[in-house]
């Protein structure tokens, strides 16, 4: 590589890193410069002063590091965002109580945290001594952002990442490197005209277009929310007990989604064909064999109990 400009070294090893991603599985990675998000910082300021955020007082917190890398990782170039696939074969008995399809199987962050640290890893063994953090939704890093900053889609009017080719049911996770490499550029809106998401939001939680109140999603309300979901929301879950798909469901783009070929997001086999008197009559041990691994934990027994319970009643 000594013979090759800064230029072409940035490139063939932003290639190197691509080509490793995608023999791990990830759907597809983009690079972005380490840099203050300045369109961001607005946006999530007055999201904050609005209360949208609810009871996710976490959000608050590290307002500086979400917004600029280089308080993440010192001395940090680049932002590497990857995108891995989620999206089920086959989806759940119809006549039950509804999960979200990313809480199907294991849960993300331990399946993504294994791929991140196997690409840094090889990061190192390649090209040399690269100090670097991989991120997993579990950290303060406005993770959309940095895919849409990336190249790999846009944010839509119901704030999630969209691509043309895929839609938005996969994860999205970084690597933030202290390493100069090519950076790719961003991608053009393509929503247009376009309300499905807005129209179809059973608790009317998308505000404005590319606007979310986050108090309102029925996501908050059956994962994040600890009290009991307030009564003036009776009735309107569409008998989602944890997370919600709505907006990702209504959306023209979604019907381009293909099936994962990740062995560890594929559901516990009685998952699927539970029936709603199935979910009201479970056990603490069913729901600890179904949901070993899974996401569906950071609720708890208790929590999706309540959440049942406020469906059926």
């Amino acid at each position: 590589m000594s013979s090759l400009s800064p230029r072409e070294r940035a490139r063939e090893r932003a290639s190197i890193i691509k080509t490793e991603a995608k023999r791990l599985g990830f759907l597809s990675c983009g690079i972005s410069k380490a840099e203050f998000l300045e369109e961001e910082a607005p946006r999530l300021e007055r999201w904050l002063n609005q209360n949208m955020h609810g009871e996710m007082r976490y959000m608050e917190n590290h307002f500086d590091k979400r917004l600029d890398p280089t308080k993440l990782v010192e001395d940090s170039k680049s932002v590497v965002s990857l995108l891995l696939n989620y999206f089920p074969s086959e989806t759940q008995n119809t006549e039950s109580y509804k999960l979200s399809k990313y809480a199907y199987g294991t849960d993300y962050h331990f399946v993504i945290k294994d791929k991140l640290k196997s690409l840094l890893h090889f990061i190192q063994d390649e090209i040399g001594e690269v100090n670097g953090r991989a991120f997993v939704d579990s950290a303060p890093v406005l993770d959309k952002a940095w895919a849409a900053k990336s190249g790999l889609g846009w944010i839509g009017k119901h704030s999630n990442l969209l691509t043309q080719q895929i839609g938005s049911f996969y994860f999205i996770a970084e690597l933030i490197i202290d390493l100069e490499l090519e950076y790719d550029t961003p991608v053009t809106d393509h929503c247009g005209t376009c309300t499905a998401c807005i129209d179809a939001c059973p608790t009317e939680a998308i505000v404005e277009p590319y606007v979310v109140d986050g108090s309102k999603c029925i996501s908050y309300f059956t994962i994040e929310l600890k009290d009991n979901i307030p009564t003036e929301f009776k009735g309107k879950f569409d008998d989602w007990m944890f997370g919600c798909d709505v907006c990702q469901d209504v959306c023209p783009w979604n019907r381009f989604s293909k099936s994962h070929s990740e062995p560890l997001f594929n559901p516990h086999p009685e998952l699927l064909s539970m029936s709603k008197k199935d979910w009201e009559d479970i056990t603490e041990e069913t729901f600890r064999k179904v949901f070993k691994k899974s996401a569906v934990k950071r609720t708890k027994f208790s929590g999706l109990n309540r959440n049942i319970n406020f469906l059926k009643d």
